[in-house]
């Protein structure tokens, strides 16, 4: 059982705060909104009753989205690429000394792990568009954009060790893609020179077989017990 948040509860204990989305991929414009994600992190006394503090809180904001930093530990070892672009954007909104400690945690969750998450979740999302094109004749070209921005991201990653957000000299062309300018044929070529790409740099990669988990549970758990002696 699970019981949800205060706003008040959340903004207490956020201890990280980012923009992601068009705004940190350099995909902006007047138009765009603001996507705002964060981390908080709940007291060990949280966790003693039968029904468990949410995982993750919707609002007050609009598009914004905060998980506890737990729910962030694991997602993040599972290479999840929207966790992921939480702990590298260069979007900084809030940073407590706890959120510090976040940030340079980030290469303990980075391992070779991220082809496997990337592609898997670019396959089936590039699946469901091809439905959309079977039903209406297009697909959700935004969905798409985002998709070919994932896998340019993530080959990125995995051939130099560094994950970056921002699409540089891509921009154009993936907002050529979003318009709907791009014939399909040339968007699924593109996919996949990614995904050919990724495949063949992922044996000389910079990144680890394994995540540090050994690493992220050590400041987990100081972090918990971290609150129970500020309690004290």
């Amino acid at each position: 059982m699970q019981h949800a948040l205060t706003d008040q509860q959340v903004d207490d204990r956020t201890i990280l705060q980012v923009v992601v989305g068009s705004r940190a991929f350099g995909l902006s414009d007047a138009s765009s909104d603001t996507d705002r994600r964060g981390v908080y992190a709940l007291p060990a006394s949280a966790f003693w009753g039968l029904r468990k503090p949410a995982w993750h809180h919707d609002g007050p904001l609009a598009e914004q989205v905060r998980w506890e930093v737990e729910r962030v530990c694991v997602l993040g070892l599972a290479a999840n690429p929207t966790v992921l672009e939480v702990l590298h954007s260069p979007l900084v909104e809030t940073c407590t000394p706890l959120g510090a400690e976040l940030r340079a945690l980030t290469p303990a969750f980075l391992s070779r792990r991220v082809a496997d998450t990337y592609l898997r979740y670019a396959t089936a999302q590039f699946g469901k568009a091809e439905r959309g094109i079977a039903r209406s004749g297009a697909p959700i070209w935004r969905h798409v954009m985002h998709l070919i921005r994932l896998l340019t991201a993530g080959g990125h990653l995995v051939r130099t060790g560094r994950l970056v957000l921002d699409v540089g000299a891509d921009r154009d062309r993936l907002l050529a893609v979003k318009a709907g300018a791009v014939p399909w044929d040339d968007v699924v070529a593109w996919r996949d020179l990614l995904v050919a790409r990724m495949t063949a740099d992922l044996p000389t990669s910079p990144l680890p077989d394994r995540p540090d988990e050994a690493r992220v549970e050590q400041w987990l758990t100081s972090v918990r017990d971290r609150s129970l002696r500020w309690a004290a």
